[in-house]
């Protein structure tokens, strides 16, 4: 078995081991072309959104139903893919039509607000051009050389003139108001969506997209300030046993308290979590050197060993495990990663519940 897929059998916990009565391991057959499927569906369940008509939960669940049927020999494969197909496509297009629906929403709210400040602009003009026929009017009567004209239309004048700015000024408070409220609606909005691109939706940790522009943004400070920095590259082991043993439900309790107690190891002003993956997880540890950052990695592998949590009637303990990588001169965000992930399976490799310190040495693509 290639490299590669020996690592996705290890994050997903398949079984690679004969059994005690001499069968085969379930993985022994796998091709590349199926390891290769699982891996796009496991990184597709990693980037779920959460919909009422498909909660992440009950998503990654039949996912992992899927993954679970395409690891078994070859019978009846054919007819798992089929139905395979059929439940991706139809969530894709469920996926496709709620993102068009957030959008139109969102575009619906600054078409309203557009639309009335259109009327209010057409209003406004309407009756600039009544007093402008008043004015015009008042002009003929000091051209016609009547006083009893010049005395009528002076009054007209004079009252459409006041009308006209008491309905302006009440129109323009209106506006005011209104404008207020839709702009606070709508700055509302942008925030809780540049919130939610930002945060994973689960643990509200930073998702992967942030994570990239924070290690990017990382790299260009080092270039200039030469400061050290740290990244350590980390996840659940053996995770996807308390979904199967438990449920979602417990697997996303612990997702969520292994992100409470990561941001409480990692609270220092500039340290920043990120959930990366399903159980993965990545922190960047600015002005933080090698040493530094393996006391931390240490401390948070010693006090998650330490903690229990109480769920459900259930008693839960679980492990990381952890690569750390210096970043080095000249180094790119990719290799910066690939070493730190590199380090991280030789964690995995190596039983688990431990760190690794990543080779100074970079690895070829």
């Amino acid at each position: 078995m290639k490299k590669w897929m020996e690592k996705l059998t290890s994050q997903l916990d398949l079984d690679t081991s004969e059994s005690k009565n001499g069968q085969k391991p379930i993985t022994s057959g796998m091709t590349e072309d199926r390891a290769t499927l699982i891996y796009l569906i496991d990184t597709y369940t990693k980037n779920l959104l959460e919909m009422d008509q498909h909660p992440v939960r009950k998503v990654r669940e039949t996912f992992d139903n899927f993954v679970r049927e395409m690891v078994q020999p070859k019978e009846n494969f054919e007819k798992n893919l089929f139905r395979f197909r059929q439940f991706f496509s139809s969530y894709r297009i469920d996926e496709y039509t709620y993102v068009q629906k957030t959008f139109d929403d969102f575009r619906g709210i600054i078409w309203d607000f557009v639309d009335q400040l259109s009327e209010d602009f057409s209003a406004e003009q309407e009756e600039d051009k009544l007093v402008g026929q008043s004015l015009e009017e008042l002009k003929e009567a000091v051209e016609a050389n009547s006083i009893d004209d010049l005395k009528n239309q002076s009054r007209q004048f004079i009252d459409t003139y006041i009308e006209h700015q008491t309905k302006r000024e009440t129109r323009r408070t209106k506006r005011m108001t209104s404008v207020k409220k839709n702009l606070e609606l709508v700055k509302k909005q942008l925030n809780d969506a540049n919130q939610n691109m930002r945060l994973d939706h689960l643990t509200k940790a930073f998702n992967r997209k942030s994570f990239d522009e924070q290690i990017e943004q990382q790299i260009r400070f080092f270039q200039v300030a030469q400061t050290p920095a740290t990244l350590i590259s980390m996840d659940i082991d053996h995770f996807k046993k308390f979904n199967d043993t438990y449920g979602h439900a417990i697997g996303d309790f612990i997702l969520v308290e292994c992100v409470k107690l990561l941001k409480e190891c990692f609270s220092n002003e500039g340290e920043f979590v990120a959930r990366t993956g399903g159980e993965e997880f990545c922190v960047i540890l600015p002005d933080t050197g090698l040493d530094q950052a393996v006391n931390k990695a240490n401390s948070t592998i010693e006090r998650i060993r330490k903690e229990t949590w109480l769920e459900d009637g259930h008693k839960l303990k679980f492990t990381m495990s952890m690569g750390i990588a210096q970043l080095m001169e000249t180094e790119s965000s990719n290799d910066w990663i690939k070493r730190a992930d590199e380090a991280l399976y030789a964690s995995k490799s190596g039983g688990r519940n431990r760190y690794t310190i990543a080779s100074h040495i970079k690895t070829a693509a």
